[in-house]
């Protein structure tokens, strides 16, 4: 009996529904935007997630880097000339030496990876590409979450005896060898020959990622072992501490002939381009880049040459700031729910006062109280589900229109148009109650003379 009553109160409030199709419409617009609202928020979010977890793989995890500085603007104030005046500080720089100091002073090191990148062109087969070459230990690899997709690492002869090996992105082995297998072959860098020994997996960088981060295409990058750089191609802690002084002051050192240096920028005396320490817990980040500045200071001779960043942190920090931004997104979405729930009482209660008649007249001809409240509860779970789902595809399609024309990444989960969806259908619930309520409790003699 309870399956029959229950369904002829649905098809009642299913006619009531379509009799007033736009007002209907009109109640459920502030589900549906609350809806669409919520999905294309937590779809923004989510990329936005997405993005600095990448952006943290880029970079590493627990990652300190280390990169000179050239030019120098550090100077003390004097109350005039003298022999207590400011020279030039000489500064040996960063190089190999400072890599075992490191490794032998500071604890909690994990793995540490210094690199020396250096321009340089690709030759093979006719084919002629820049690119860059760049001079590492198997650390690096470590470090930057790189692997292998073919070949081997370089082995411990390779490292110590500078040979003419590489591992090669995979854009260089689809420029050079995509119609061969690169393992063993010989491919020419700047003035070397180098025998290909292994192929990296390809590493998706997104432009935005790239200018944010200061990163480069790693899939068109040449990796060899440092010490191959540092003897086949260029090692800057060759020159000379006189002839250093001499390049700062007007002089340059090139293919070891003395030459004037007509340009205003300064030599890189630097051996090492890059430093990558990486520690082994995150709340030592911090303590570490602190040591690590007090370190290079000191073995510098109080010339500051060199800057530390964390980009761990900055990105988490960013991802802090963007789950703030996403609650309060979120908040104001869901405020809109709440508005779209407000409406759909008010209109119900509205559309009480207009059918106290047909109410009557049903309480007159035997339905019970139940039946008016069922009525009128279907009534709002109509209208609040259907908003929900023209909600979710109006969210589903704000979302694809911001990643395609804002140049914002969107991820759409199931969880999100599943909560949006659910929390639209139980507006409706709890906003249809008073309305059905209020329906219920009305006399039928009384609403049977109302006009």
């Amino acid at each position: 009996m309870f399956g029959p009553r229950l369904l002829s109160n649905f098809y009642s409030a299913l006619e009531a529904v379509m009799a007033n199709r736009l007002r209907s419409l009109l109640t459920a617009l502030g589900i549906i935007f609350g809806v669409a609202a919520v999905i294309a928020m937590m779809a923004i979010g989510n990329g936005a997630q997405q993005e600095i977890m990448e952006q943290i793989k880029l970079v590493g995890v627990n990652n300190i880097i280390i990169e000179p500085v050239v030019e120098q603007v550090e100077e003390e104030v004097q109350d005039g000339p003298g022999p207590g005046a400011e020279k030039n500080k000489f500064s040996p720089g960063l190089r190999m030496l400072d890599v075992e100091a490191i490794k032998e002073v500071i604890p909690g090191i994990q793995r540490i990876s210094p690199e020396v990148i250096m321009d340089t062109h690709i030759v093979k087969s006719g084919v002629r590409r820049s690119a860059k070459l760049v001079g590492v230990t198997p650390e690096y690899f470590k470090v930057t979450n790189f692997k292998l997709r073919e070949g081997s690492m370089f082995t411990e002869n390779n490292l110590t005896n500078g040979d003419p090996v590489c591992i090669i992105g995979r854009g260089v082995q689809t420029k050079f060898f995509s119609k061969e297998n690169a393992i063993g072959k010989r491919i020419k860098c700047g003035n070397q020959w180098m025998r290909v020994i292994g192929i990296l997996e390809e590493r998706i960088v997104s432009d935005k990622s790239l200018a944010k981060l200061g990163i480069r295409d790693f899939n068109m990058d040449v990796y060899v072992p440092m010490q191959t750089m540092l003897v086949r191609y260029k090692n800057r802690d060759m020159v000379t501490s006189g002839s250093l002084v001499s390049g700062r002051q007007g002089v340059v050192i090139i293919n070891g002939e003395v030459q004037q240096n007509t340009s205003n920028k300064k030599t890189n005396y630097h051996q090492i381009d890059k430093l990558v320490v990486q520690v082994k817990e995150s709340s030592m980040l911090n303590p570490t880049a602190d040591v690590l500045s007090r370190l290079l200071e000191r073995k510098h001779y109080n010339v500051i040459d060199f800057e530390i960043t964390i980009p761990e942190l900055l990105l988490k920090q960013q991802q802090r700031t963007q789950n703030i931004f996403n609650i309060v997104l979120g908040a104001i979405a869901g405020i809109s729910l709440l508005v779209g729930g407000i409406g759909i009482m008010n209109i119900m209660l509205a559309s009480v006062m207009e059918r106290i008649k047909e109410i009557g007249l049903r309480l007159a001809l035997g339905a019970q109280k139940t039946d008016i409240i069922h009525q009128f509860l279907f009534e709002a779970m109509m209208i609040s589900v259907t908003g929900g789902i023209i909600g979710v595809i109006l969210g589903i399609v704000l979302a694809s229109l911001v990643s395609q024309f804002g140049d914002f990444p969107t991820i759409i989960t199931i969880s999100s148009i599943l909560v949006s969806f659910s929390v639209a259908a139980t507006v409706g619930l709890i906003f249809g109650i008073a309305p059905a309520k209020r329906a219920a409790s009305q006399d039928p003699i009384t609403s049977l003379r109302h006009e």
